[in-house]
Order: structure tokens, then C-alpha cells, then sequence
């Protein structure tokens, strides 16, 4: 005290001002972390800007409609793949897909991209005939530079070496931008905004961003020429809709957010699961996007190749069931889903003050 007393004695007053206020900014600066201690995000794990759709949070002021989706026979997972390229790998061509069932691989049509750097070992299967599967298999591919998302739907690749097939999304996104639209082609929404992520549903932390979810467009989806089976944040609708969405409530269609009123708890669901009450709070405090047809009675969350494998090894139970005890949560939170109906450009999750903290910023 008495050397600080002395400094002060010495100076003169505007000195003595300026000396005081470096003094104050130094201990303001000391309370706050440094570079290295600011929370930060990896990109390619938790994409886009903190104003996406993928990571804003419900607002206080949304507008909630009852979605009445019913329980359905089945949930299951929607597989999404992606991929971080590198300079190096094999430049590989992109061909449309051959079939939308069995000879995806099979395609002659060349898709006017550049060709993609891919290592020979990325295989991603066909769809088959017997059992009858057609995965959507929305991907999408980080290019070398680190900034560039590349999306494709149904992605195939058959043998080590060969060209990719799929759909390519009509333009690349930067993977620190809004990060809305992708090869979801069923409502034009992202491949990886929204994607359950690995480790998301068995790890401690909460699932900080949107979901996406899948639904039989037949039972829920609304088409009309005045509502043509989408809505903002979706640029379209399959293009069958008008023949076979035949939902009967306006507000659900391609691209409504759903999720969770606040008055609902986990206790007044009955929840019994840990990975269905992770999910209940996502729902309630992210909200989960319409983005595709199911084409059947079926439930779908989007989920990144390999969750469902982790899942299993976790928890001991499948995450794509028809009955047990994660079904029934699964079951209890679609049944509980209403839609944001105020939600929109200016004001993303129905605006208000919002449930959970925004992202913080990306770190790579």
C-alpha cells in the first residue's frame, strides 16, 4: 500500500488517470478466462453458427400447437454418414444412383461436381431387396480446405476404389454458416445439422442442439395447395406429397419444429430410460425438425453412423425396437411433440428468452 501510495504521489493527474485506469482494466481482464480456458466447440462435431437453426435453443415466446403424432410400431434411427477428406486420397467421380432400392452402385449418370478426394476403404452398403431396406443415408463430406460441406443422398459405394453414387445437394455449404439446407432431399433440410452425434447419448453431458426426426408422411404430413407439404426452414416437399401426405393437421409438415411444452416433465412422462430422458431434454430445449418420409408406421431419429452400435454396447438394449423400455419413452416423447408454430427467420424457436445457453464459438 504505501509503495502504490507513493507511485499515486509522483504522478501527475493525467498521468496519475491513466495509471489508475490500466490498474482497473488489468483486474477486470484478470476475472476473466483467457483464450485457452473460453469454451470452444470442433466444427465437424458441432457445426454451424450459433444463430443455426441446428443450435438455437426454444425461446419463451413460442407458440406451441399439438402435433398429435400417435405411437407408432417401431422407432428406429436414420443413419447419416460423415467424413472429413484429405488432400492426397483418390480423386473419385460422383454418379446418380442407379435405383433408389437394390443397384445404387449401378448408376451411369455422371453428376457435374469435381471429383472428390476418397480413401479406397470407404464402403457404404447397398440398399437391399431381401430384407427390404432403403436408407436415406444422408452424408456429408468436409473438404480439404477445411470449410466446405459437400452433401449427397442416398450416399453408395460398393467396392474399395470405385466412384461414389448419390444425389448431390444443388450447392456446398460453409460449415460455419447458418447450415440450413442439405440432402435431406424429402424436405431440402442438412444432413449433418441436427444428427445425433456419437458419444451424445451415452455420455454425461446434454445434447445441445436440434434433432431431426423422421415420420410416416401418409398418417401425419399436411399437403393443400395453399400449404404444399412444407414450411420455413424446408424448401420443399417430396415430390409425390400431394398424392400421399394425408395428415390432417396444417401446422405439421416438412420443416416444422417440434418439441416439448415446458409444463411436461420427465416424471409426468414416466420416463424410464437414460437415453429417453437425454432425449426429453433435447426435445424440450432444441426441438427436433420434420426433414423426411418414413413411408411407414416407424419413428425415426437422425442419427450418425455408429451411434446405434455404441448404444447397444452402453446400454445393453436396441435402440431400433418394437417394444421395452426405451420404445415406450420413445414413444411417450413423439406422443407429447407439439409444433413451434411461430417459428421463422426472425424468430427461431418462437424468440423469447431462450431455455439454454447459445453455442459457444468455434475453436478450429
Amino acid at each position: 500500500m504505501k509503495v502504490f501510495q507513493l507511485v499515486i504521489n509522483r504522478l501527475r493527474l493525467p498521468t496519475l488517470l491513466i495509471f489508475i485506469s490500466s490498474v482497473i482494466l488489468a483486474l477486470f481482464l484478470g476475472s476473466l478466462p483467457t483464450p485457452s480456458k473460453t469454451p470452444t466447440r470442433d466444427k465437424f462435431l458441432w457445426p454451424f453458427s450459433p444463430t443455426s437453426i441446428w443450435n438455437m435453443p426454444i425461446g419463451s415466446k413460442a407458440r406451441y400447437v399439438p402435433a398429435k403424432i400417435g405411437k407408432a410400431s417401431t422407432i428406429s434411427a436414420d443413419q447419416e454418414y460423415f467424413f472429413k477428406l484429405k488432400k492426397g486420397d483418390p480423386l473419385r467421380k460422383l454418379y446418380e444412383p442407379g435405383a433408389w432400392g437394390e443397384g445404387r452402385c449401378k448408376g451411369t449418370k455422371l453428376v457435374g461436381i469435381a471429383p472428390l478426394p476418397i480413401p479406397d476403404d470407404l464402403i457404404v452398403p447397398d440398399a437391399t431387396s431381401k430384407p427390404y431396406y432403403t436408407p436415406n443415408n444422408a452424408s456429408a463430406f468436409l473438404l480439404p480446405d477445411g470449410k466446405t460441406l459437400v452433401q449427397i443422398a442416398p450416399l453408395a459405394r460398393c467396392q474399395p476404389g470405385s466412384p461414389l453414387y448419390g444425389f448431390h445437394y444443388y450447392y456446398d455449404l460453409d460449415i460455419y454458416g447458418e447450415g440450413i439446407g442439405g440432402s435431406h432431399f424429402g424436405s431440402g433440410l442438412s444432413a449433418i445439422g441436427g444428427s445425433i452425434r456419437k458419444g451424445e447419448l451415452i455420455g454425461n453431458k446434454p445434447i445441445r442442439h436440434a434433432l431431426k426426426v423422421v415420420i410416416w408422411g401418409e398418417k401425419y404430413l399436411y399437403y393443400s395447395k395453399k400449404i404444399p407439404g412444407h414450411r420455413w426452414p424446408a424448401d420443399n416437399a417430396d415430390n409425390y406429397a400431394a398424392n400421399h401426405y394425408h395428415g390432417k393437421n396444417p401446422a405439421l409438415v416438412q420443416g416444422s419444429l417440434l418439441a416439448i411444452p415446458p409444463k411436461v416433465t420427465e416424471a409426468s412422462l414416466k420416463l424410464q430410460t437414460r437415453p429417453g430422458k437425454k432425449l426429453f431434454h433435447a426435445l424440450q430445449d432444441y426441438g427436433a425438425y420434420v426433414v423426411d418420409d418414413a413411408a411407414w408406421d416407424i419413428h425415426y431419429f437422425a442419427v450418425e453412423k455408429g451411434v446405434v452400435e455404441e448404444f447397444h454396447d452402453a446400454y445393453g438394449y436396441d435402440f431400433v425396437s418394437t417394444n421395452g423400455d426405451f420404445y415406450e419413452d420413445s414413444m411417450k416423447l413423439f406422443q407429447a411433440l407439439h409444433v413451434v408454430d411461430n417459428n421463422s427467420p426472425k424468430s427461431i424457436g418462437g424468440g423469447g428468452k431462450r431455455r439454454a445457453p447459445l453455442a459457444p464459438p468455434i475453436g478450429n
